[in-house]
């Protein structure tokens, strides 16, 4: 057993690409080595800035001799057959063996192919890897022909036991291997000669690179947190920021600086915004205040004035960004207090889609929409539109065109210096929720009337002009805003036939296509709660199956039911009375659906189920006009026994034609009142 240690050494790594380069390197090479014949224990792969790592433990020395026999034509087939056989098989005529059978004699040929060492597979796996290697981006640099994401140096390549380290024999493009590596840029840039995974690891932390990303970004957060916390204050977590900021650096120095008294006034989150994206500054927060008043860097490399002068560069650059966004916010303030009507009068001449108008002409739908909304969601329709008109005017202001993503909550912010209500203004940032399946839904009236009359305008606009999702295309998120609807509806307990909104704001809409959509859309959240698909098409084949809280309440009774031993039971009694009903109606070519009488029931059997069922009758229809579906379940469930006694006593196709016919619709009773719950039919078995 021997251990691989791999490094390959280069300009620096996009942050955004390395963890995806370690797991890709790990595997190709690892599926390589296995292909080849060898086996490993254990693999780990790393990834700083400047380097991929890769570690294989406990790998075998040689892949293992391997003898085939394999079964050729018979000795009298066509000679181009016999030729093609010794071709495929890597023989020659003479080396065939001649064999007996009972269909006569057959050509057989012994192939052996010995071991290789791990040496040599080695030397074959990695120069195609690399030579291969998938980043999403490459470069070629010189005059060589290899691409790699940034301009490769080195490639270090060694097999190592307790006997000592041996360099693998291969080059890639004039890069030879060999055993050698560089530590930090600045701290320690000299070549450093290992033998050994351990010994190159050592060796790297004493030169100030830290190999483990993890270990990089538990150390920044671990300085940034113990920091503020001496100052009495947070640091804001933010996991994607500091995964892109572990590999920025491979020697991880937090700096803590402060942000100019002049801009602690603006919104906590656009300065937490400006400094991340431009600046990968970590914002700290005074949980007193909840205002951002200091920011956390973290440089790659210790300097002698304990960072006090790449402090100062931070500072200098950041107080530029800020001035800037003070600047948008001051602007934007004004506008905002004078009611903001000059940024709504802007989206007139801004296209939500060529085919669907402009953003002002979209406003006025979902304004419209929105007050018709607003009485079944307990919202004021008056405030509902106001929040509808208003909601998207942060589109035209300063600071959402240079954020983007602060859209909706700088809306917030403009709505309460207009003066509006705190309910237009919750719906200014509220009216884009739920973005996806753990997103929070709104639950304050207004916004849950903006927030639906967006996404169905949205949805019904697309379905207007045939823009409808296609296999995995859905450029313009339509099923997003189909789930939206969905959790809104549900998880504010919305009562209401979602399809009658669907053609208040464009002609020609296919409500019942659009309506087959959203109920696809319902399975999927259905299934994620544990209801299965036959269960759902069960209870979707039922009428208001546009009501999705309706819906979604039929079907959480029904899956509880049929998972029950009684619903169990039933559902095959069910079936079986279906079955023999559907055989009798195609073969008689009538329907069998009224007309059923006790008076020629000639069993205790089949009277008992005749009473069952106008018990069950009694207690099921009114049972599902109140919507009380766990007492429509209790009321079903007393029909198992007496529709298993009557199959068990009773014979449906009876000499009599009389009989038959009466008996096959009581089963068509059976069917009728079941089937006022849900369409069992449907259900599997």
């Amino acid at each position: 057993m021997a251990d691989l240690l791999l490094e390959l050494f280069s300009e620096e790594i996009p942050a955004r690409m390395q963890k995806r380069a370690s797991e890709d390197l790990k595997k190709l090479v690892t599926d390589g080595l296995v292909e080849a014949g060898l086996t490993y224990e254990s693999a780990g792969a790393f990834v700083t800035p400047r380097r991929l790592a890769l570690s294989v433990v406990g790998l075998t020395e040689r892949s293992p001799d391997l003898r085939e026999e394999r079964k050729g034509p018979r000795v009298d087939a066509p000679e181009k057959a016999v030729e093609g056989f010794c071709r495929g098989a890597g023989v020659s005529r003479d080396q065939l063996e001649v064999r007996d059978e009972k269909k006569g004699q057959v050509y057989y040929a012994l192939i052996e192919k010995p071991g290789r060492g791990a040496g040599e597979i080695i030397a074959e796996v990695v120069p195609n890897v690399v030579r291969n290697f998938p980043w999403p981006k490459s470069m070629r640099w010189g005059s060589g022909p290899l691409r790699w994401v940034r301009p490769l140096h080195s490639i270090l390549c060694i097999l190592h036991d307790a006997e000592g380290a041996e360099v693998m024999p291969f080059d890639v493009d004039g890069i030879a291997a060999g055993n050698t590596t560089r530590g930090h840029r600045f701290h320690a840039p000299d070549v450093i000669k290992v033998n050994s995974f351990d010994d190159y690891a050592g060796k790297l932390a004493a030169a100030h690179v830290v190999l483990d990303s993890a270990a990089r970004a538990d150390t920044i957060w671990n300085d940034a947190t113990n920091g503020a916390f001496a100052q009495g204050l947070d640091v804001v977590e933010d996991k994607g920021l500091l995964a892109e900021v572990s590999g920025l650096v491979e020697w991880p120095v937090v700096l803590m600086g402060d942000i100019a008294e002049d801009f602690l006034g603006l919104p906590p989150e656009v300065l937490q915004t400006s400094m991340k994206e431009h600046q990968k500054f970590f914002s700290v927060r005074n949980p007193k205040t909840d205002r951002i008043e200091k920011f956390v860097t973290v440089a790659n490399r210790e300097t002698a004035d304990q960072g006090a002068t790449i402090l100062a560069g931070n500072q200098k650059v950041l107080f530029a960004r800020l001035s800037d966004a003070k600047f948008f916010w001051e602007n934007d303030l004004r506008i905002a207090e004078s009611g903001g009507a000059q940024w709504v009068e802007k989206l007139q001449n801004v296209t939500f889609h060529n085919k669907l108008g402009s953003q002002a002409e979209r406003i006025d739908r979902i304004a419209a929409l929105a007050r018709e909304i607003a009485p079944v969601v307990g919202a004021d329709a008056d405030e509902a539109e106001e929040a509808a008109r208003f909601a998207k005017a942060d589109l035209s202001s300063e600071m959402v065109y240079e954020f983007p993503e602060l859209q909706g909550l700088m809306g917030r912010y403009y709505a309460a210096a207009a003066g509006k209500s705190d309910a237009v203004a919750a719906a200014a940032q509220e009216h884009y929720s739920p973005l996806g399946p753990s997103d929070d839904v709104p639950s304050a009236p207004v916004s849950v009337a903006v927030a639906l009359a967006d996404k169905i305008d949205t949805l019904t606009g697309f379905w207007a002009i045939d823009e409808k999702p296609t296999g995995s295309k859905d450029p313009f998120a339509l099923r997003r805003a189909a789930l939206g609807v969905i959790r809104l509806v549900l998880e504010n307990g919305v009562r209401v036939n979602t399809s009658d909104w669907f053609s208040k704001g464009y002609e020609g809409v296919d409500a019942a296509d659009l309506l087959s959509f959203f109920h696809d859309r319902l399975k999927v959240y259905l299934r994620d709660q544990g209801i299965s698909h036959d269960v759902i098409d069960a209870c979707l084949a039922m009428p208001n199956n546009d009501d999705f809280s309706l819906l979604v309440k039929r079907a959480e009774a029904l899956q509880g039911f049929v998972k029950s031993d009684d619903g169990t039971n039933l559902l095959q009694g069910y079936k079986r009375a279906n079955n023999i009903l559907s055989q009798a109606e195609a073969k008689d070519g009538v329907e069998y659906s009224f007309g059923v009488d006790v008076k020629y029931a000639d069993s205790d059997e089949e009277r008992a189920l005749f009473a069952a069922l106008d018990t069950a009758e009694a207690a099921i229809t009114p049972a599902m006009e109140a919507e009380d579906f766990g007492a429509a379940m209790t009321a079903m469930a007393g029909l198992r026994g007496p529709i298993d006694g009557f199959f068990e006593a009773v014979q449906v196709n009876a000499d009599s034609e009389v009989v038959r016919r009466n008996r096959l619709n009581l089963l068509s009773r059976i069917r009728t009142v079941m089937g006022q719950v849900a369409d069992f039919g449907k259900i599997e078995g």
